[in-house]
């Protein structure tokens, strides 16, 4: 009868086990419904990177059919002695542009002219729709220039007659663009949008220009390039109709696609410049409902960045809309089965668990007391360091501002009394050269005072101040110190400058007192994320329970201060005997202030130079 009432008492509806079984099924059934949810958005993000990609590579194989064009044009110039206005029409009317090509707008040759056969070429210079067979062109724009690469021959014709007689070269990027197609042979671009006048090419395009040389001459170097340099070829390119040609590839139609330039490889842009956009007016949809991606793209060593976006709900089916509730179900429903199935299992363990979770909520918050302990301790320590360098700092300012000056006028007093009494009063020049040496003796006391308090090398940069700190080590141990540095000029902040110089202090004092070595390596080394110091000596290296020893806080303070700029530390054994000391810091923590930020933190370290 007594288990009957505590079965009882257990179904009784003072106990909420029921609602606990139906809340832990709901709970199920939402993380089914999270988790499927994250399936299909995965794989419809996976569809749509797919096709992305898939653009992104007709993209490139179409810059590549244009290019292969444009490297023809140059073939076929290079391989008669003189082409005429009739035989380039009739080549590219055989390339058949609107059908095969239709993102190439045109295809021009601008030959080079130097300033002194300017004239008499402006008069015979045959050109593209051109009624004379000894032609006649003005070279636009007005004004005299050194040379000129204009063009003379362009196809089509009819949308495009205004370009004949334009030098290319009078703009800087144009020219830049010519000098490198020149120099390098391959096709080159300057990375500016042109408009495209004409019916049927409107809108912004691109132009690429390849060089062509004196035929049968050799173009293998720099020098001979630049003597056989007749001219170039170029092609333009409709950018919308290039980016249509990729987007037709997709599946889904409302992707947008943004075209933005980076630069060229040896010249990189602060901010990428919008080229193209396929959706110039289209609202941006938030980010949680939005599919993107940013795709490089070379152009001709332009780093063009392709970034495709789509909303979300495009690449979803009903049935892809439909699966994660479903899943909800499931698992709604399974997991209730579940608990009704195991419910009476288990409630003869309910009071231990309910006893664990108090002991186990006790714990955590011991452990929460414990750790918020040794927060505040972390925090103590570091601010009793920044105290103890502040104060530091403070003293050896005053020592310089006030001892270091009274005694420097001292010193100037005493020389003029040496200087004066050196003829006429040789008793007392003697006793004030005697008082000059004192004086200059208490200069090098308070000098060697300031530089214990606060190096002033400091103030030089961290690679300064470890240069001074191995020279001041070689001199009072006489062992051989060597100094690896992997960079000259690492600039930190002065937070950490001060802990890797103490750090090498007490690691040095440490070799100097206990190791019993006699050579040193210390190695300073900086990359994008980290910055290192390793200090190694030939010493008897560690010995056992070094660390706990009573009295000996020098290794525990080393990993303090690497603790509090959120580092790593290694104190142990090297390979080959001797002891290891290895510090890592990222840079993020470690880096230097703002220009502002740093004069005015800077701003009294002026008066901390050493005294002369």
């Amino acid at each position: 009868m007594r288990g009957f009432f505590a079965h009882r008492h257990w179904y009784s509806p003072s106990q909420p086990v029921w609602w606990v079984g139906v809340l832990l099924s709901l709970g199920v059934g939402v993380l089914c419904h999270v988790a499927a949810d994250h399936a299909v958005e995965a794989d419809a993000n996976a569809r749509f990177l797919q096709q992305a990609r898939n653009a992104q590579f007709h993209l490139r194989a179409h810059i590549d059919s244009y290019t292969n064009v444009l490297r023809a044009t140059a073939s076929y110039f290079d391989a008669s002695d003189s082409v005429t206005p009739d035989d380039f029409r009739n080549f590219v009317s055989g390339l058949q542009l609107p059908v095969r090509f239709p993102a190439l707008d045109s295809i021009n040759y601008a030959p080079y002219v130097t300033d002194a056969a300017r004239d008499a070429f402006e008069r015979a210079a045959p050109h593209s729709g051109s009624r004379s067979a000894t032609g006649g062109i003005t070279i636009r724009p007005p004004g005299r220039r050194p040379d000129y690469s204009v063009i003379t021959m362009i196809e089509p014709i009819g949308a495009f007659h205004n370009r004949v007689g334009l030098d290319i070269a009078a703009p800087a990027a144009g020219a830049a663009a010519l000098a490198r197609a020149r120099d390098t042979g391959e096709a080159s671009t300057s990375g500016r949008m042109i408009d495209m006048a004409g019916p049927g090419h409107g809108g912004s395009g691109m132009a690429i220009r390849l060089a062509v040389y004196r035929r049968g001459l050799p173009h293998d170097t720099l020098a001979q390039r630049r003597a056989n340099f007749v001219g170039s070829v170029g092609i333009g390119i409709s950018v919308p109709r290039l980016v249509q040609l990729a987007m037709d590839q997709m599946q889904v139609r409302d992707v947008r696609l943004r075209l933005y330039d980076g630069g060229s490889a040896h010249a990189p842009m602060a901010q990428a410049a919008l080229l193209f956009d396929s959706q110039p007016r289209a609202r941006e949809a938030r980010g949680r409902q939005l599919y993107s991606v940013v795709l490089p793209l070379d152009f001709h060593g332009r780093q063009w960045q392709t970034l495709f976006s789509a909303p979300k709900h495009a690449w979803s089916s009903r049935f892809d809309l439909f699966l994660p509730w479903l899943a909800m179900g499931a698992g709604f429903i399974g997991t209730l089965m579940f608990y009704l199935l195991f419910h009476t299992l288990s409630s003869s363990r309910l009071r231990a668990i309910r006893m664990a979770k108090a002991m186990t909520r006790e714990l955590r918050d011991s452990q929460a007391k414990l750790q918020l302990s040794h927060h505040k301790l972390r925090r103590l320590a570091a601010h009793a360091e920044q105290i103890k360098e502040l104060e530091r700092k403070r003293i050896a300012r005053e020592i310089h501002d006030d001892l270091g000056q009274n005694l420097l006028v001292l010193r100037i007093e005493a020389d003029l009394l040496a200087t004066r009494t050196r003829h006429r009063h040789p008793r007392l020049h003697a006793r004030a050269v005697g008082t000059l040496r004192q004086i200059d003796s208490t200069i090098k006391s308070v000098r060697n005072i300031i530089n214990d308090l606060r190096p002033t090398v400091l103030d030089l940069g961290l690679s300064a101040a470890v240069e001074w700190q191995i020279a001041q080590f070689r001199t009072r141990s006489g062992m051989v110190c060597e100094l690896i540095e992997h960079q000259h000029d690492i600039r930190v902040d002065d937070r950490c400058a001060t802990a890797f110089f103490r750090i090498l202090q007490e690691s040095l004092s440490n070799i100097a007192q206990h190791t019993r070595a006699s050579v040193v390596r210390v190695e300073l080394a900086a990359t994008d994320h980290t910055l290192t110091m390793t200090i190694s000596d030939n010493g008897v290296g560690l010995r056992p329970n070094s660390r706990s020893k009573t009295g000996s806080f020098g290794l525990v303070g080393i990993e303090e201060r690497i603790t509090l700029l959120g580092g790593t530390c290694t104190i142990a054994n090297g390979p080959n005997g001797g002891t290891v000391v290895a510090i890592s810091v990222p840079r993020a923590r470690a880096a230097p202030p703002s220009a502002a930020a740093a004069a005015e933190s800077h701003g009294d370290k002026n008066s901390l130079t050493p005294i002369d």
